[in-house]
């Protein structure tokens, strides 16, 4: 039986500090349905920049829409459903709830430690909302703007391929402290996961013994492949009961499980909607396990987000979630090395230094890493985590020729089993960079990442982000009558995104400043403030 217990406090920060009240800008918000929906306008000015080929003259046309948005204030009771409750991630997520819900402190070497979220950006960090009368600048907490769910507040459940109730997966993890891990017992072992899918060809073999809780394994223990459809179905009826049995307004589906080999985008298969349904019909063997989850969340309605690097959301997929106007999110946690990465690769390329090569090595002992020594595996995430510079390289012309597909950073990625490390998994990279006139600059970073303990705390921001965006809606000013939701890929989480998912025809961000100062922005907008900026004329002028 499934434990689905709410985990709620109702405090923010976990109670650790009282929620500033934010006073909305009365000139562009108001608030209506007896005070439980804010509407605010905003004029959304940007550039249309068009460049001569033959002279590199730019011509730049401003233009500006005006928008209303809408959101309601009240929090949604938000179930939760991990793929891959049982593993490191899973397990982790499910004991930081449970300890800042149940006020959980305990012993280490180092002394006591209290519950917290560190880690977390919703729960954690703070941003700019202006300054005092002395010019000093005024920070408040992020998850204080606007009414957020609180993760205490989650209902979790979920499917994995193994059968050990969650305290026995937390003690298998081996991530948490044993001290918590024993005050965390009476809590954790009620839970036990679902029945999972295995289709033997998308992970590793070594994964194989594990594999004794799925929905499609015989008495005998084969696994069948022939009934995809009915595989779904029961994915889809796991949800519906949880939704009813738990009351819950809303459900959000997160994958966390392990990474599959990427499937093939075939024609015919899984190019379009109906395909990719007649496909799982016809069992196809491009049909991997996340695509039935994923299939079966969007056909529920529900968001699903894709926290591992295979390419789940084939253009099918895409496809079924425009039609059900369902929020989907991807790919692949960005965590330690990845998210460095991309602050570093943006520091270089801002200060006009040349980034000609980037070495990243990495080695890890948790069943993510051996589940990634398996080459099909390994390459999932190789292109996950390889394409995180690619929008920063190619923001500068100057440093990178466009016109020569030679002149790029050498990126080279390589990820190693080392069972004896555990989940610290150990990144070193090697920055090797252009200076002028012949000069160069070598810097090199060893971090060393408990790895669940980085991926846990963007769960929860995924998720609490996730139930927040689906409150809003909004209309062009002018041009709709009504207020519609937003695109279902919701770009806007691509801040915790290795390989994020965009609308076709665009290309990702992967900046990590640029997807921040979005959130920040968009945050103040919906209570009437301004865009931040560091212009600081106070100081500057006289």
């Amino acid at each position: 039986m499934t434990a689905t217990n709410g985990v709620s406090n109702g405090n923010v920060n976990n109670g650790t500090a009282p929620r500033p009240s934010v006073k909305f800008n009365p000139r562009l918000c108001t608030l209506s349905g007896d005070n439980n929906e804010l509407i605010s306008r905003y004029k959304y000015q940007n550039s249309i920049v068009v460049k001569d080929i033959h002279t590199n003259e730019l011509e730049i046309t401003p233009f500006e829409q005006d928008y209303q948005f809408k959101i309601n204030l009240n929090p949604n009771k938000v179930g939760i459903m991990l793929v891959g409750l049982g593993g490191n991630n899973g397990s982790t997520f499910l004991a930081s709830l449970l300890a800042n819900k149940n006020n959980i402190s305990f012993n280490t070497r180092e002394g006591t430690v209290e519950p917290n979220y560190y880690g977390s950006m919703t729960q954690s960090s703070t941003l700019k909302l202006g300054i005092d009368s002395e010019g000093n600048d005024v920070f408040a907490p992020f998850n204080s703007i606007l009414p957020m769910v609180n993760p205490n507040d989650f209902v979790v459940s979920g499917w994995d391929i193994n059968d050990e109730n969650l305290f026995m997966a937390m003690q298998r993890a081996k991530v948490l402290e044993y001290d918590l891990q024993s005050k965390l017992k009476p809590y954790m072992e009620s839970y036990k996961p679902l029945k999972s899918i295995y289709y033997p060809d998308f992970i590793a073999m070594n994964q194989f013994e594990r594999a004794n809780n799925c929905i499609n394994q015989n008495d005998d223990g084969q696994f069948n492949t022939q009934d995809k459809w009915n595989d779904l179905l029961k994915i889809r009826q796991d949800i519906k009961d949880f939704k009813s049995h738990n009351n819950l307004e809303n459900i959000i589906v997160l994958w966390t499980a392990n990474t599959e080999r990427c499937v093939e985008i075939i024609p015919g298969v899984n190019d379009t909607m109906d395909n990719l349904i007649a496909s799982i019909k016809d069992n196809h063997s491009e049909i991997s396990p996340s695509n039935i989850f994923a299939t079966a969340a969007i056909m529920e309605k529900v968001p699903y987000i894709n926290g591992s690097p295979q390419n789940t959301f084939v253009p099918g997929l895409i496809e079924l979630a425009e039609h059900n106007d369902v929020l989907i999110a991807g790919d692949d946690f960005k965590t330690g090395q990845t998210k460095l990465k991309s602050v570093m690769t943006q520091f270089l390329v801002d200060a006009g230094i040349k980034p000609v090569s980037i070495a990243s090595y990495n080695h890890l002992g948790n069943n993510d890493g051996l589940n990634l020594s398996s080459h099909a595996q390994f390459r999932s995430k190789e292109i996950s985590k390889s394409s995180v510079i690619d929008d920063c390289i190619n923001s500068n012309e100057i440093l990178f020729n466009k016109k020569d597909s030679t002149d790029k950073t050498n990126h080279c990625i390589v990820i190693k089993y080392m069972k004896a490390v555990g989940d610290s998994k150990v990144a070193m990279d090697e920055y090797y960079s252009q200076l002028m006139l012949g000069g160069h600059n070598r810097i090199s970073i060893h971090n060393v990442c408990e790895d669940s303990l980085l991926a846990s705390p963007i769960i929860i921001d995924l998720l609490v982000m996730t139930e927040f965006l689906s409150r809003i809606t909004y209309k062009k000013m002018g041009e709709d009558q009504e207020f519609h939701k937003f695109y279902p890929i919701l770009s806007f989480l691509s801040y915790w995104l290795k390989a994020p998912l965009t609308r076709s025809g665009f290309k990702p961000i992967n900046s990590l400043n640029r997807q921040r100062l979005a959130l920040e922005n968009f945050l103040r907008l919906l209570v009437g403030l301004p865009p931040n900026d560091e212009l600081r004329f106070e100081e500057r002028l006289r």
